[in-house]
């Protein structure tokens, strides 16, 4: 059997992209991603490979046309496409991502030895939002270990591939992770069952208050009717790496789901500096107070506190 091979190069925060636009194209292949040789031009090569059978032609220009603003944009090189007579096998995907001073993304076959203070957040390649490679993700993660405490009640909103619940998780606070995309509801429930920390975290398919009238967050199709948790002083912390535009229209909710005690904090990602004084303006007339940032390059990530 011959196979096409579809690859491209791809920027850290394109990554991520690349993996959920696929799920618009129910693309069940396989999927490789390593390390580009060079690092100064590209992060990563990604590998798709589809057997030559009768609609994978279809399939293809479905994929070219959903990646082809990525390279319009400079985020992926140009995406290439070739027969081979053999698809190769699977490596182990080697990638190891250390983020702060104790967190390490890493595949779940990734050899690697931990040293005492690491905390491992094991991540499948899937197509859901959460690799540990987008700089929002990695700028959540600070945050994350910055404030989590244990014995904290969190809510984890636009989970994606779990990899916030499960850093939180295991740094000993409670978790409801929620997403409104069934693959990343998928995706991160056997990222929890991988690393261990199912007592600590509750998957669900949903969103938070208005969040369930706003469609898919990130331009997918969702079910006609997401369910809803209520906004009702339930949680100490809420961590949210989602669009600005959905911040801004939640954050009414964010401060109704919040405990009005100390601990009361959202930490918000997911947009870059450009977004960073609108979003301000909308915790603020909300009643939170900003007391942490990290930013990496354009992209920014801020903890606020709800004022008492």
């Amino acid at each position: 059997m011959s196979w096409t091979e579809l690859s491209l190069n791809t920027t850290h925060e394109a990554v991520d992209w690349v993996c959920t636009l696929l799920s618009e194209v129910n693309y069940m292949g396989e999927i490789q991603i390593a390390n580009h040789p060079n690092q100064k031009d590209w992060a990563f090569t990604i590998c798709l490979y589809l057997s030559n059978d009768i609609g994978s032609i279809a399939q293809i220009d479905k994929i070219a046309d959903l990646l082809s603003p990525l390279h319009r944009t400079g985020l992926t090189t140009a995406l290439e496409i070739a027969t081979i007579a053999e698809k190769p096998t699977k490596a182990i995907d080697s990638r190891i991502h250390r983020i702060g001073r104790r967190f390490v993304v890493l595949s779940p076959d990734s050899p690697y030895r931990s040293q005492p203070d690491d905390i491992l957040l094991k991540i499948e390649t899937s197509l859901s939002f959460g690799s540990g490679f987008h700089p929002a993700t990695v700028l959540s993660l600070e945050l994350i270990e910055r404030h989590v405490r244990p014995a904290m009640n969190v809510l984890d909103l636009g989970c994606g591939s779990g990899i916030l619940s499960i850093a939180i998780a295991k740094l000993g606070a409670t978790v409801l992770a929620l997403d409104n995309d069934k693959i990343a509801v998928q995706s991160a429930q056997l990222a929890i069952q991988q690393n261990g920390v199912e007592s600590h975290v509750t998957v669900m398919e949903g969103s938070l208050g208005q969040g369930s009238t706003l469609g898919h967050w990130m331009g997918g199709t969702t079910a006609e009717t997401v369910p809803t948790i209520e906004p009702t002083a339930t949680f100490d912390l809420i961590v949210a790496n989602i669009f600005a535009r959905v911040h801004i229209a939640l954050v009414h909710d964010f401060r109704q789901a919040l405990r009005h005690n100390q601990s009361g904090l959202v930490i918000a990602a997911g947009f870059t500096i450009d977004y960073a004084e609108e979003l301000a303006n909308a915790f603020t007339e909300a009643g939170f107070e900003e007391v942490d940032r990290v930013r990496s390059h354009e992209w920014i990530a801020i903890a606020y506190r709800l004022k008492l």
